[in-house]
């Protein structure tokens, strides 16, 4: 079997990002992907979610971004994709579920079922969208009523007139807030005080947000996500909500869950309908698992201070759309930085090999 230089598993934005700059640089790879059409994590976001709602999405390099419209955003973004393949003729090859990577007297084997692909190093793509997070709360397995996590979300008619109770301090707890209220009864719930931003967003401050993830990569701590540490803002869209009181009736988190509903700390009982776990995602990861990258802090450790996407464990792993990158800016960035880790441990290969 031939040993191809690199291999990519996943071909999201930051998958697609790394690709176009391999193939610029003449490196011979393959992108893996698990879907079997393109778009990544895009394909499978509710349908009331337009152009318009999203945060934004980057231009991939040597392309302009789709508008922000009212389209779709589960069509029009993997459309764009998908037209991105095929203009730089990137080496796709879906569906492709990798289950684990393993070293092999040096050479990486990229397992899939009955296939693998041999390669000298590997850039990993795979985000966060595959590896919902869900806490565990006392009887939370005895609710007779309706649990959905983030990436279940069907849209906002599906909870119309219904009492839903959302959990998470996140955006998308915000967003759901904002699409909910509306039309159905809410309450929400987190853990710690929600961090409101009254200032706007600018790019110094994007930056030093971005500096805090990278801090918790460089020490090989376990990646929290940039809009974590951002703090919170509503959109127009979300004024109506704020009117209705759905943020400003936040409470601290339930002791416990029931049948029908949830027990407060103080003993009370409310009754809902639904529980929307909007509690986020880790990274997906599992497969690397063989090949021991995590540190003892239980992430992996990035290089440049964990600006960079090298894994410090094995220069010949790249982590693009991990901590710093997950953003769809940072992922373009970072795919670019990835191929140029990949040519420099194949330039260090080459030397070592007689």
């Amino acid at each position: 079997m031939s040993i191809l230089d690199s291999v990519v598993i996943g071909a999201g934005q930051a998958g697609l990002s790394a690709s176009y700059h391999l193939t610029r640089l003449g490196v011979s790879h393959v992108v893996l992907d698990a879907d079997s059409e393109p778009g990544g994590a895009w394909r499978h976001r509710w349908d009331a979610l337009t152009m318009r709602d999203v945060h934004g999405v980057a231009e991939l390099p040597g392309d302009s971004a789709p508008p922000r419209d009212g389209r779709r955003a589960n069509t029009t973004v993997p459309a764009y994709f998908a037209a991105y393949e095929r203009a730089h003729h990137l080496p796709v090859i879906r569906p492709v579920r990798v289950d684990r990577v393993i070293d092999e007297d040096g050479i990486l084997v990229v397992h899939a079922g009955e296939h693998e692909w041999r390669s000298r190093t590997l850039v990993n793509a795979t985000g966060t969208w595959t590896h919902p997070f869900l806490p565990h709360y006392p009887g939370m397995e005895t609710f007779l009523g309706e649990q959905l996590h983030t990436v279940d979300y069907p849209g906002p008619e599906h909870f119309a007139g219904k009492r839903v109770l959302v959990v998470g301090g996140g955006a998308s707890a915000v967003q759901f807030l904002g699409a909910l209220a509306p039309i159905s009864d809410t309450l929400w719930v987190t853990r710690r005080e929600p961090v409101w931003r009254s200032d706007d967003f600018t790019p110094e401050a994007g930056a030093a947000a971005v500096a805090l993830v990278e801090q918790r990569v460089a020490q090989g701590l376990p990646p929290e996500s940039v809009v974590s540490v951002t703090g919170l803002m509503l959109r127009p869209q979300e004024r109506e909500a704020e009117r209705l009181g759905a943020y400003a009736a936040r409470r601290p988190m339930f002791s416990r869950i029931e049948p029908d509903g949830v027990r407060w700390a103080d003993g009370t009982f409310e009754r809902v309908d639904v529980i929307l776990w909007a509690t986020g995602f880790r990274p997906a990861i599992a497969h690397l698992a063989p090949l021991h990258l995590r540190s003892a802090a239980g992430g992996i450790q990035l290089d440049r201070r964990g600006r960079g996407t090298t894994a410090v464990q094995d220069p010949r792993i790249q982590l693009v759309g991990y901590g710093p990158s997950a953003s769809t800016i940072g992922a373009n960035r970072a795919g670019r930085s990835a191929a140029k880790g990949v040519q420099r441990a194949l330039a260090v290969a080459s030397v070592r090999t007689p």
